[in-house]
């Protein structure tokens, strides 16, 4: 039970470091507490509203009570099986701004600049546009992690681009290539009809080799024996065994387990550790902070056509959508049915976009519930860049207890008004020609919720996870006292151990973040192995020439 590298939770970024260091010759543990990723719920996209929900495959957090959302305590699913959250995710593929790294590198993340990562980038994709456009140069075409696009068959996915451009947003062909900004075709993580998840892109190859192994146990702590991470300390049916690390340990548990590992093992704020019995290894005030995510409210409509996806939601419907895919991997099962988007700019002054749009032909919200109102569509709006920060803690000095989460959603003025403005956006983009044919009436937050006071009432009410936390371990220069990892992603304070996972991004991406947690764990596989990082490229991306004067 030893290996040169010890890598905890086989999700997005451990998978892809499992598969990178295992390559480069090194042997490979991999611990994961949770279970197969087998089965339909997980392998068919149509089917994504239901693994986030199982406790099967889902650690089922929740939050603490939310005080600026009427004390709400709001669903925060992390994966808990092969592949992490990447096997029960919305399987959305956005690599994120390139001025969202430019911050990262610009605070202190040096070496993670868009000309440092957009190689990466290229290098763990195979893109394939299905001949519905896109960016070639931009990508990549012979990586593990295969994307692709929905069909868009349905008439209300085009009508929103269609709409959107009718409302003055350019239209984008790739918002993963030159330009972000712009309302056009989503990305996913989908092949040949099935979820393509970090554990078929990355860990099912790596234990092809005899030297990446996978270990299922409950990870406990971090064991440091002098200041120096040694292994990692698992139960495993009762038992509690060490399994040890020649080189490193290092943790890609996520943005909520692992702080929460770093403070079971001593290192963490001072005060918090001494408070819950655990003797300090390293005081690193900044384990468990600058909590992040995003939040979104869904702006409903009814359709006055029968042209929804509310037409399969019948156990014929859903028998015919499960048997079509079961046989053939096609049809409405094989796509995860968000494949229109936009990120716009909320304002005039507002650099690169900070509202993201997904909009789902069909009115329904992520538990599967649908709406009253049958056939319908709906639009995702909320912000990117939320000043809102919360933290993870510790309930007690016991591994088995559930970490608090508190994300502290909502706590700036500017997220209320640019919440308020997104939903206005979305609201015109709907009034547009192309949804004349489709457009009934408004269903939430219904046509008499105008005033600001009435829509912040519907936001603290309604406004749920797009399910992104990160941030809780932040990557920055070894002088600033709230970083957790330097740029190499190593753990200030403690000698061979490592965080690389979306706990480490100094501040949210644009967008969803598995792509994002992939990219780390490729770049921090370099750095671990003491690879030279790939050749930056320079090229710049498309800015709004008129940002400073002109919301569109």
């Amino acid at each position: 039970m030893k290996a040169d590298y010890v890598i905890v939770g086989a999700g997005s970024a451990g998978c892809a470091m499992a598969y990178r260091l295992s390559e480069a010759g090194r042997s490979v543990i991999v611990i994961e507490h949770g279970g197969s990723d087998a089965g339909p719920f997980i392998q068919m996209p149509g089917a994504l509203s239901y693994p986030m929900n199982m406790k099967r495959y889902d650690w089922g957090f929740r939050t603490e009570p939310e005080p600026h959302l009427g004390g709400r305590r709001l669903a925060c699913p992390r994966g808990k099986v092969i592949g992490g959250s990447s096997s029960i995710n919305g399987m959305i593929y956005v690599r994120g701004h390139a001025r969202d790294y430019d911050h990262w590198r610009d605070q202190g993340a040096s070496g993670w600049g868009y000309p440092d990562v957009l190689p990466y980038f290229q290098r763990l994709e195979s893109w394939h546009s299905g001949g519905h456009g896109g960016d070639p140069e931009w990508r990549g075409g012979d990586g593990p992690v295969h994307v692709t696009r929905g069909a868009r068959a349905n008439p209300l996915t085009r009508a929103f681009v269609e709409a959107g451009a009718q409302a003055g947003y350019g239209v984008t062909g790739d918002y993963n290539g030159h330009r972000q900004e712009g309302v056009g075709p989503f990305d996913m993580t989908v092949w040949q009809g099935e979820r393509w998840s970090a554990a078929k892109a990355y860990l099912r190859p790596a234990l092809k080799r005899e030297n990446c192994n996978l270990v299922r146990g409950f990870a406990r702590r971090v064991v440091i024996e002098d200041g120096c991470a040694k292994g990692v300390e698992i139960e495993q049916g009762g038992d509690i065994k060490v399994i040890r690390a020649d080189v490193e340990v290092i943790l890609a548990a996520s943005a909520i387990n692992s702080p929460k590992l770093l403070m079971l093992s001593g290192i963490g704020p001072a005060r918090h550790l001494q408070d819950n019995g655990i003797d300090v290894v390293a005081d690193r005030p900044g384990v468990g902070q600058n909590l992040q995510d995003h939040l979104e409210v869904y702006v409903q409509a009814a359709a006055s056509q029968k042209v929804s996806l509310f037409k399969y939601w019948n156990l014929l419907g859903k028998a015919y959508v499960g048997a079509r895919w079961l046989f053939t991997k096609t049809g409405p099962g094989a796509s995860n049915q968000f494949e229109s988007a936009g990120f716009i700019r909320s304002k005039a002054g507002v650099e690169y976009p900070d509202l993201q749009i997904h909009f789902l032909p069909i009115a329904v919200r992520y538990d599967g519930k649908i709406a009253a109102e049958g056939h319908g569509f709906q639009a995702h709006v909320g912000p990117m860049r939320s000043p809102s920060r919360g933290q993870i803690t510790l309930r007690s000095g016991d591994p088995k207890d559930e970490p608090r989460i508190f994300f502290n959603y909502m706590s700036h003025l500017k997220d209320w008004a640019d919440f308020r403005q997104g939903i206005r956006l979305v609201r015109e983009i709907f009034e547009q020609d192309a949804f004349k044919p489709y457009f009934k009436h408004e269903i939430q937050p219904g046509e008499t919720a105008q005033s600001d006071e009435m829509l912040d009432n519907f936001i603290r009410e309604h406004a749920e996870s797009a399910y992104h936390p990160c941030g809780t371990c932040k990557m920055g220069s070894r002088e600033d006292p709230m970083a957790v990892v330097d740029p190499e992603t190593r753990v200030i304070g403690v000698q061979n151990l490592r965080v690389a996972d979306s706990s480490i991004f100094p501040r949210i991406t644009n967008g969803n973040l598995n792509a994002p947690s992939i990219l780390v764990g490729e770049k921090a596989s370099d750095h671990i192995l003491g690879k030279a990082p790939l050749a930056s490229d320079n090229r710049e991306p498309w800015i709004h020439p008129d940002w400073t004067t002109s919301q569109r």
